[in-house]
């Protein structure tokens, strides 16, 4: 994916590496972040022509007094106002909404959607901001320009011509603001369905139900002074470079003042080894790493329920002769179930333990070492724990393991899950529940003055398989590229063309444009960098992270095009059209967002008096429950759970494989072909092997290999022809790229739990190609 060549159309796809670009892979031995990353931030604003307003933004990026909130991942603000709190990927995320090209009108007369259906997902996105709202016409194969007054009579016309309110779903993508979240919950619940599916469905929501379920939260205790006052860190299933690259600086600061850092995960990310902080001068002029774990774990794919069943064995088993090890005194008063537990955990043989999580008793009684030697400890898990068919019961095991030693309700303890967007646990709060508490929907209804639906939504997968069936007619997506974020791509397309009414709320040109409904809308927002100038003056929208954080969020840039409108004002003139009689005030609520966040405090749980506490430094908290062990479960306390281990060790001839991001990407967004923590350069049409996985099959490096995955229901999906890339693995285990691999993941084989697709549990043969 270079940059075009002399004498060739700037607007010309590009759609990857040209011939002389050959596909190279070097292991990485650096330092994550570091000169590589500044190097890299370099080349990228330089590409993106965004020497000037790419530095003045770095400067605004996750500050208070007028900055904006990173569009990228969701971890929290440093405590101390650091002035450079950002990372390689943040930069890139918003230089690449900064771009100053354009989708306009006249690009679209030029190219027809079934050429643009021909191109990478990466040129497509590479075009620049979309301008104008947009409609597809059939008879030209174009997308034409269409009024933001017809656009959305459109959608209300449909959406009133249906004979249900639940033959819609509003999608939700974790970028949406919290006042935006909270409109378009309302405009759906006015409307009367709870299909409000989101990229949580595809997530975290095995960590809500979990915690849910065991403490009576569904999020995370902790915050960032836990992290910054903890003995020890155990990181489960978290590329932290990559995905959350603010957290480098938590783990360097943990190492330095003696905290024990554990990362559990099939490969050993560079997150997991050494680091230099950019923004750490010294070290910076110095090439002085700082390293972020004092111990590695490679456990097979979804084996880390094994291993943490090998922890709480270990603990227990130490306790028989050193009872310190064991809080007794908490397990009686905070918890129930703790006996059964016990029980549980000396019927587990090791031998089954060793076997279903492939680590060693040894390397399982380090980690139970330190777990037992730190007075506090705090566990985080990301994907690689949740997007498994037992996901649910491993973060149990992960709650359980904590309750072993009363890690909870103190400074220094407790769970505390990653979420991966910038607003996607916001979303939730706000009312993005296709299974929302009674409690919600009473306070909703006596603020709101409406009559929600009580029933049940569908959720990600629910919908997909309804406008597969035709029971959904009208798709409204906030955000996000549904169409490659979802599993089972085909069968993914194959629903969203068969709606009546396709709607994307959308900043760049994706591939959900592309696969489209009978009628479709493209409806241009303002990004989170840029201004947003309402009847009152400029807005701030707020946010949530992933510590339960909500601040402001306003932005510095002049928007793209004149026509762009805010997200709140897309939702409340679709909802106005969709509902002509409603005595809800959508067009007041958008002269000002304050009247949104004073209803939102009246509605929703912890967001009483927002406005004032919002504009505190660096915002407020959510109060959790259990942090104050406060426990809202039915026996009032903390509960034990006693799921037995599932088999995960792969069948003879068969690999587990995990769908990951590259470092070179952003969910669906691509930047290039390149992944240098991994040592890849110009290849994502690959996967990585085991060494020894691969001689057993005669597959030496870069041989082309055809991937077949069986699903549950014992149907196949295929890759053909991608590259093999030795890797340290665990034997029976392999890796690659989403959204690529996302064709291997069968829509039904979704965890029954949570009912998330099994992204990280890929069951399938590999073979050399003919």
């Amino acid at each position: 994916m270079t940059a075009p060549q002399e004498g060739q159309d700037a607007r010309e796809p590009r759609v990857g590496p040209t011939p002389e670009e050959k596909p190279e892979f070097h292991p990485y031995h650096h330092p994550a972040a570091g000169w590589g990353a500044a190097k890299s931030v370099t080349r990228f604003l330089l590409r993106e022509r965004e020497l000037v307003d790419g530095p003045r933004a770095i400067l605004k990026m996750n500050h208070e007094n007028g900055g904006f909130d990173c569009p990228g991942c969701a971890w929290p603000d440093d405590l101390k106002g650091l002035r450079l709190d950002i990372c390689e990927n943040g930069i890139k995320h918003v230089a690449w909404e900064m771009t100053h090209k354009r989708v306009d009108r006249e690009f679209f007369a030029a190219h027809s959607v079934s050429e643009l259906s021909e191109w990478s997902d990466f040129a497509l996105e590479d075009q620049g901001r979309l301008t104008e709202p947009m409609v597809y016409d059939p008879d030209s194969d174009h997308y034409r320009p269409i009024s933001w007054k017809d656009a959305f009579e459109l959608v209300g016309a449909t959406l009133r011509g249906l004979d249900s309110p639940d033959q819609a779903s509003f999608y939700t993508s974790g970028r949406l603001g919290n006042e935006a979240t909270f409109l378009y919950q309302l405009w759906a619940r006015e409307l009367g369905t709870n299909n409000l599916p989101d990229c949580s469905n595809m997530c975290h929501e095995a960590s809500g139900r979990a915690l849910q379920a065991a403490l009576g939260t569904g999020k995370g205790t902790c915050d960032l002074k836990d992290w910054e006052s903890t003995d020890a860190l155990f990181i489960m299933g978290v590329n932290a470079a990559s995905n959350a690259p603010r957290m480098l600086t938590a783990l360097a600061e943990a190492y330095h003042r003696g905290a024990q850092v554990v990362h559990v995960n099939p490969l050993v990310e560079a997150a997991a080894t050494r680091t230099i902080i950019p923004h750490d001068f010294t070290d910076m002029a110095l090439f002085k790493s700082t390293r972020t774990s004092t111990l590695n774990l490679q456990v097979r794919i979804g084996g880390d329920m094994a291993f943490l069943r090998g922890m709480a064995k270990a603990v227990l088993e130490q306790a028989e002769t050193d009872p310190k090890n064991l809080d007794k005194e908490f397990i009686d008063r905070h918890t129930t179930g703790f006996d059964a537990y016990r029980a549980l955990c000396e019927e587990t043989s090791w031998d089954e333990i060793e076997r279903q999580s492939g680590l060693s008793r040894d390397a399982i009684l380090k980690a139970a070492r330190v777990y037992c030697d730190a007075d506090r400890s705090i566990i985080s898990w990301c994907l690689g724990v949740t997007q498994h068919d037992h996901g649910v019961d491993t973060i149990r095991e992960i709650v359980n393991v904590l309750l072993l030693r009363g890690n909870l309700g103190r400074e220094g303890a407790g769970p505390s899950p990653v979420r991966g967007h910038s607003n996607v646990q916001g979303n939730r709060t706000c009312g993005i529940d296709h299974r929302p508490a009674p409690e919600f929907l009473d306070r909703l209804a006596e603020v709101c003055k409406i009559e929600p639906p009580r029933e049940h939504g569908l959720d990600t997968v629910g919908t997909i398989q309804a406008m597969h069936r035709g029971d959904v007619k009208v798709f409204v997506g906030m955000g996000g590229n549904f169409a490659l974020a979802a599993p089972d791509t085909p069968h993914t397309y194959e629903a969203l063309r068969n709606c009546e009414l396709t709607v994307q709320v959308s900043t760049k040109l994706n591939r959900s444009h592309l696969v489209h409904g009978r009628k479709a809308l493209i409806l241009p927002c303002l990004g989170r960098t840029e201004r947003d100038h309402q009847r009152s003056g400029i807005q701030s929208t707020s946010v949530e992270d992933s510590m339960s954080m909500v601040h402001l969020s306003t932005g510095m840039k002049r928007p793209a095009s004149r026509h762009l409108l805010s997200e709140p004002a897309i939702i409340a003139g679709m909802a106005r059209a969709t509902l002509p009689e409603s005595d809800t005030p959508w067009e007041w609520y958008t002269e000002d967002y304050d009247r949104i966040r004073d209803s939102m405090a009246e509605v929703i749980d912890g967001f009483e008096d927002c406005n004032r506490r919002v504009r505190l430094p660096l915002g407020f908290r959510i109060k959790q429950p259990a942090r104050e062990l406060v426990f809202l479960t039915e026996s009032g306390r903390a509960e034990f759970s006693t799921a037995p281990l599932p088999d995960v060790v792969p069948a003879p001839g068969t690999l587990a494989l995990g769908t990951m991001r590259s470092h070179d990407q952003w969910n669906t967004t691509i930047y290039s072909d390149n992944d240098r923590y991994r040592g890849i350069k110009n290849l994502r049409t690959l996967v990585f092997m085991n060494k020894d996985d691969m001689r057993e099959r005669g597959v030496e490096e870069f041989d082309p290999v055809d991937i077949t995955s069986t699903a549950k229901d014992g149907s196949h999906r295929r890759l053909d022809r991608y590259l093999a890339v030795p890797y340290n693995i665990p034997r029976g285990c392999a890796a690659g790229y989403m959204p690529e691999m996302n064709v291997l993941c069968a829509l039904g084989d979704y965890s029954t739990q949570s009912d998330q697709p099994i992204m990280k549990h890929v069951r399938v043969t590999i073979t050399p190609s003919d």
